[in-house]
């Protein structure tokens, strides 16, 4: 069913004429100034208005040293551009939001773009030292391009070539392939920046496997100091791994960090019992119950009360001290609560009994979360997405109601859906824009399950996950709403990695996966494929210069391959090669651009997919029906499966992912008031939507997301 949210906070409309497609080495460390702000700006604003933010050197020991090492000292900070708002209700206690910056809407936050540039954006906005927990789950540097299974919508018969079903095959969501040390430098750059952004109270949760698990712990210790180490985690993913030369791998490990061990956050946690764990100290009981002996003394000697002798006991004669001073101890006595050994000589004991226990603290070996490929019911198909337990752990463990929580390295948006849940604050971040796409759409759907909720009486009222405390109760939520925004253009109809694998096979470009810079070779030049969402630009060549100097002894020549050039970076181009004259000199450049390119010219003949929507005003309603939907990429995939065979698709709705509604368009902001994400893959959109007309004129604009993640906006004065 289609999901509406509150339209009454809509931008003014628009009038438009016709149809359109969118397509430190210790704790308290000194806050450096705030520097002039980046604006939080319209889609219009030019991406090169920019600030600079100062980052504070890592003092930490050990230093990791590598090929490339450069410390970062300051960063421009590109503006943000909002793009998408979807807002189900008003935030729920607005006085909760008086630490958040003024320019942005009080809900969470979304960015599309390099998470690079959107820490720096976001140190350069207001939130130096504002956020309380970072969870991240950067690349592994597995050596593996991650992918996801793309399928239509619908049963089995809704697509199929001859009576055979089929899927939209796999695409790329990021490639996890590093050379020499640029992953070391990739990782280092960011903690850098997340450091500058955590409290005082502040943690850090750093997700990675055996591969890089030693080099990033030595890293953190360098950025934040190794007095700041809480721990390495283990976290037994899966239960049966054989290896054929090696033992098997089943742990991934999470590295916490804090930034001030006397005053960071921290909530204790607890696992389920098992039956092994309450066989084996549950061992004693009473006319009270079952009980386990914990001690009554602790590691170290003191003075007064609790290095006293009580009951014939001295505890500074096995050099420890007791837990609660003698008084207490003898209350305890009179409660029953100590239990006295028949053995002379042997020490009491403190009684802990099953039913009053919260279950087994939680160490730093997680065995009770299952990964996500055995929780069917949140699994959004998109590769390393980790499960909802495992982040409400950690949630809860290093934050409190109303906190900033942020993930930079977003994915499938796992952190802040858990984040949304559980009534914090959150901020998330991909260069992916499908990432963006089903974060946005999971987010939706626990927005509307919580207005649901807080709409149903008292006893209906529940919580998406339970807490891991069983007497802690979920907080409320801390908003009903978010907004998408970009930072420095990132945009493209296509997705990025998709592209870049089009123009290598179109160009017959040789691809080099291990080179995190240049993309292949092209003969005996080395080939650098400039992001499709801007022109070849003189930060390009800049980019280019800086990389080359730390590869001294390459002298093959660079080709750029891009769509459009700047003529500031053409004069670039030439200067370069003007102090390079004579064929055997190095590092001469050429450029592939590939609308106009004598040779390589006219690819990405990319038809955009087009939809058929009738937008019409029916007395008080409006109604808007999608009668016909085509997307040429999805078909030119089929038609590549099928062979000689005709792809056919019985109902266009098939292709569709989803539908988002502005029922008050102002032609750059679009404010969802509808929205219609089928539940299940095999459950179409809902194709008709009908609202109540607003007074007067207005703009609708419909937006089709198709499951390529290709949109469509098309809008009408109605």
């Amino acid at each position: 069913m289609a999901r509406q949210a509150n339209p009454a906070k809509q931008a003014a409309p628009r009038k438009l004429a016709r149809a359109s497609r969118g397509g430190e080495s210790k704790t308290r460390r000194p806050r450096l100034p705030e520097v002039a702000a980046a604006p939080v700006t319209a889609p219009t604003a030019p991406a090169t208005a920019k600030a600079t933010v100062k980052i504070t050197a890592a003092k930490g020991r050990p230093m990791l040293t590598w090929v490339g090492k450069r410390p970062l000292s300051h960063l421009p900070a590109f503006p943000a551009q909002l793009v998408e708002r979807f807002e189900a209700a008003p935030v729920p206690d607005a006085s909760a939001w008086s630490d958040w910056p003024a320019k942005y809407p009080k809900g969470g936050l979304l960015f599309h773009g390099d998470n690079k540039e959107v820490l720096a954006h976001l140190l350069a906005n207001g939130f130096r030292g504002k956020v309380q927990l970072i969870y991240i789950d950067p690349p592994f540097d597995s050596g593996a391009d991650y992918v996801r299974r793309v399928s239509l919508r619908g049963s089995a018969s809704s697509g199929r070539i001859e009576g055979e079903t089929y899927t939209l095959g796999e695409q790329i969501q990021y490639t996890d392939i590093w050379s020499n040390d640029n992953y070391l430098q990739f990782v280092y750059e960011r903690l850098l920046l997340m450091k500058e952004l955590l409290s005082d109270t502040g943690s850090i949760y750093v997700h990675v496997d055996a591969r890089r698990v030693h080099h990033l712990r030595v890293l953190l210790d360098e950025v934040f100091g190794s007095d700041s180490f809480r721990n390495q985690v283990s976290w037994k993913r899966t239960s049966a791994h054989a290896g054929a030369t090696q033992f098997g791998a089943v742990t991934d490990f999470v590295l916490f960090y804090s930034i001030d061990s006397s005053q960071s956050t921290w909530h204790e946690q607890f696992q389920e019992m098992t039956s092994v764990h309450v066989e084996r100290h549950y061992r004693h009981s009473d006319d009270q119950g079952t009980f386990a002996l914990g001690e009554l003394t602790a590691p170290g000697t003191r003075h007064g009360p609790s290095g006293e002798a009580w009951r014939g006991f001295n505890p500074t004669a096995i050099g420890r001290h007791w837990s609660r001073v003698p008084k207490a101890l003898d209350q305890l006595d009179a409660e029953q609560l100590i239990y006295w050994p028949a053995t002379d000589g042997a020490w009491p004991r403190l009684k802990r009994y099953l039913t009053d226990t919260k279950g087994r603290a939680c160490t730093d070996f997680w065995d009770d979360i299952s990964p996500i490929n055995m929780v069917g019911s949140e699994r959004e198909d998109y590769p390393t997405q980790k499960p909802e337990e495992l982040l409400s752990r950690v949630i809860l463990a290093s934050s409190s109601a109303n906190d900033v929580i942020v993930d930079c390295f977003m994915g499938s948006g796992t952190t802040v859906a858990v984040a949304q849940t559980l009534g914090r604050r959150w901020i998330g971040c991909d260069i992916n824009k499908g990432a963006i796409q089903t974060t946005a759409k999971r987010l939706q759907r626990v927005i509307e399950e919580q207005v649901a909720a807080a709409k149903a009486p008292p006893a209906k009222q529940g919580s998406l996950i339970e807490a891991e405390q069983p007497d802690q109760e979920t907080p409320a939520p801390a908003q009903f709403g978010f907004t998408t925004w970009r930072v420095n253009d990132y945009d493209l109809q296509i997705q990025h990695n998709e592209a870049v694998n089009l123009a290598c096979e179109h160009l017959g470009v040789q691809r080099t996966r291990g080179d995190r810079y240049f993309d292949g070779t092209l003969g005996r030049s080395l080939v650098k494929i400039v992001s499709f969402d801007h022109p070849l630009s003189p930060v390009d060549i800049e980019d280019l210069k800086r990389e080359l100097d730390s590869r001294r002894d390459e002298d093959r020549d660079v080709t750029f391959v891009c769509l459009g050039i700047e003529l500031a970076a053409q004069a670039g181009v030439d200067d370069w090669n003007r102090l390079r004259k004579g064929q055997h000199a190095p590092n001469r450049l050429h450029v592939i651009e590939l609308r106009r390119d004598a040779k390589h010219g006219g690819w990405l003949n990319h038809t955009p997919a087009e939809a058929d929507v009738s937008i019409t005003r029916k007395g008080a309603s409006i109604v808007v029906t999608i009668k016909d939907f085509i997307s040429p990429s999805i078909v030119e995939r089929l038609r590549q499966q099928a062979g000689v065979l005709e792809p056919k698709i019985e109902n266009c709705r098939a292709m569709i992912d989803s539908v988002a509604i502005d029922t008050a368009y102002n032609g750059t902001v679009l404010n969802v008031v509808i929205v219609d994400v089928p539940e299940k893959k095999t459950d179409f959109v809902d194709g008709r939507y009908e609202f109540p007309a607003p007074r007067g004129e207005t703009t609708v604009a419909v937006r089709i997301t198709d499951m390529l993640g290709e949109e469509v906006l098309v809008t009408k004065v109605v």
